[in-house]
């Protein structure tokens, strides 16, 4: 029989161009930090899961597990790279859950780390996330993947660039009042849209940076939790699931259906509805994704997600808050760290400890982590209260 799993301690760098700590300083901060949120001694960790997307890539590195046992003084723990893209951090904490729910281990710490601004050009790196042979060695990278995307959503659905550069604002705007943040200013739809174009209709606003950062989460048995904490997080479900890698194996390009299966998933297994969520940190790696995953975690019908932005329905007091913390767009997004980061926010918004931006009365939170353009989607929620 599975157990139920709380997370007890979080922790989460500051994100951004951070020349002055290594790979190993980053892990090591988080870590740490996370361990002394949990009351817990380092001696009393059992296992380590770490999402890590293309250390070898980006600082020439691999074996990175053996690497950050060794550099947090944890051996002999197992320690376990986890890497599915953009979405590894959220698999490390799949991964982490699974390892206590099972009882195969106790205390565990889920991790993810990315240090990316230590290479010239990060696109060769980034793009190994997409199909090789049939989009990047064609040219189509990221930008210009999601911005097909984009374009097809407005000729299907009369998305408007103005509703599009909204999701980037509201980011904004949150990322204001976190000091983890990577851009913590304001900006407006006309910045947005006026700013330099990277890939029509996407323009550099609407793109989420290249960023270094880790984050840190430590697990163990809900019933063990208030052995270390008052306010524990309660797991409350953990869901996966795959897409196809390409775009043009897709029957349509506007919908990410491993988001649609991960979280239909999620809220069954949790027994609430997308109307129960109170605080949602979701995978806008550019604004259009942001704009999709309000569609297809079922906030709003299909096509109607525009409107969603238009009306405010996402901001901090609207119907369905989405990235308090910012998101990937304006908080950063250092690939395998973003999954865990997002469950940080959640567990400090549920807490009540997210000062200005905090979401009054959140009971409920869920992230959700893309990998890819969807080949890759974990999707958590977490609550207040074990059952």
């Amino acid at each position: 029989m599975m157990r139920d799993v709380a997370i007890i301690g979080v922790s989460q760098t500051k994100f951004g161009e951070l020349w002055d700590s290594s790979f190993r300083d980053l892990v090591a901060e988080a870590g740490i930090k996370a361990i002394v949120d949990s009351n817990i001694a380092g001696e009393d960790i059992e296992a380590m899961y770490v999402g890590n997307m293309s250390s070898g890539l980006f600082v020439q590195q691999e074996h990175i597990a053996a690497l950050i046992s060794d550099h947090t003084g944890l051996n002999p723990i197992p320690c376990t790279r986890v890497e599915a893209a953009c979405a590894s951090g959220g698999l490390a904490l799949r991964q982490g859950i699974m390892a206590v729910a099972s009882g195969f281990h106790d205390i565990v710490i889920s991790a993810g780390v990315e240090k990316m601004t230590d290479v010239v050009d990060a696109t060769p790196a980034i793009a190994t996330a997409s199909d090789q042979e049939w989009e990047a060695q064609q040219g189509a990278i990221f930008p210009s993947l999601y911005a097909m995307i984009a374009k097809r959503h407005m000729y299907e659905y009369g998305t408007t660039r103005e509703q599009l550069a909204q999701f980037s604002v509201v980011n904004h705007k949150n990322a204001k009042y976190n000091p983890n943040a990577q851009f913590s200013f304001e900006t407006t739809v006309d910045k947005v849209i006026n700013s330099t174009m990277v890939a029509d209709p996407l323009t550099l606003l609407d793109c989420s940076p290249v960023s270094d950062g880790a984050a840190a989460v430590v697990l163990c048995p809900a019933e063990d939790a208030k052995k270390y904490t008052d306010t524990p997080i309660y797991v409350k479900a953990s869901a996966q699931a795959s897409g196809t890698m390409t775009l043009h194996d897709r029957k349509d390009i506007t919908t990410i259906e491993a988001t649609k299966v991960a979280s239909r998933k999620a809220y069954d297994m949790a027994g609430v509805t997308v109307k129960d969520i109170d605080a949602s940190e979701v995978h806008d790696c550019f604004s259009i994704n942001g704009l999709l995953a309000v569609e297809d975690l079922g906030f709003v019908e299909k096509g109607k997600g525009g409107i969603a932005l238009e009306e405010g329905q996402t901001e901090r007091d609207g119907d369905f808050p989405i990235n308090p913390s910012g998101g990937l767009k304006a908080r950063g997004h250092p690939l395998g760290a973003t999954g865990i980061a997002q469950a940080a926010e959640i567990v400090w918004q549920l807490r009540g400890d997210c000062g200005k931006r905090q979401i009054d009365g959140a009971e409920i939170g869920m992230t959700h982590n893309v990998g890819g353009t969807g080949g890759t989607c974990a999707v958590h929620i977490f609550g207040r209260d074990r059952n």
